[in-house]
């Protein structure tokens, strides 16, 4: 099946919907009616704001702004919550090559054919990396959080309103006499079917408290 990644059909037009989204007060919904009054960005490419902004972990699929889209508005949280965002928006990149914002051009776009399957100049493979590039420009991937779960594209809930709870048991690998110790990670998980934010929170949570590093 092919795998099509996120894209604008003016990829310039996601840096002036985000300029103004920072300065904007944070709306209930993320509308064409927001979009088109408050950014006061029209027409096609106004219209197709809200679900790209869905891609990429900004906006839920109820259309209510995440933790990326709140963070964002922040400047010392921005550039490391579009970030996120790209990681979320472009998973399937990620996932042929964990570090594929590092690439130059030439190597991201042969990146992105590989993925999709389309040609490389093809009109969609173009806007989708002058889109990516256009992002990447608005980017910290350098600057970790102590932890950052990406958000869910639906506000945080459970059926039965329980935390699901994750057990990790610390142990002396050293072989002598130490302390053991165990814990538990409350978690409430995103009443979400993209699995893609799942991945990102499961990943978060191994890179920083799964780990028995120092």
């Amino acid at each position: 099946m092919p795998i099509s990644l996120p894209y604008l059909a003016s990829p310039g037009s996601i840096k002036t919907a985000l300029d103004k989204i920072k300065v904007a007060a944070t709306p209930d919904r993320v509308t064409g009616d927001f979009v088109s009054t408050k950014i006061q960005m029209k027409g096609g490419a106004g219209a197709a704001i809200p679900p790209f902004l869905k891609k990429i972990g900004f906006v839920g699929s109820d259309g209510s702004p995440t933790e990326i889209y709140k963070r964002f508005r922040n400047d010392a949280t921005s550039k490391t919550a579009v970030a996120e965002a790209i990681k979320i928006g472009y998973l399937e990149l990620e996932k042929a090559n964990e570090y594929f914002y590092e690439l130059d051009d030439k190597g991201l776009m042969a990146l992105i054919t590989q993925v999709t399957g389309a040609e490389a100049n093809s009109p969609v493979s173009k806007l989708t990396l002058s889109t990516l590039k256009t992002l990447k420009s608005l980017a910290d991937f350098e600057t970790k959080p102590a932890l950052q779960i990406v958000e869910q594209h639906k506000k945080a809930s459970s059926d039965d309103g329980e935390a699901s709870k994750f057990p990790v048991v610390a142990t002396n690998e050293g072989g002598g006499v130490g302390l053991n110790l165990a814990y538990t990670i409350n978690l409430n998980l995103p009443a979400s079917t993209d699995q893609a934010v799942f991945n990102a929170i499961f990943r978060s949570l191994k890179e920083h408290l799964l780990s028995n590093e120092d």
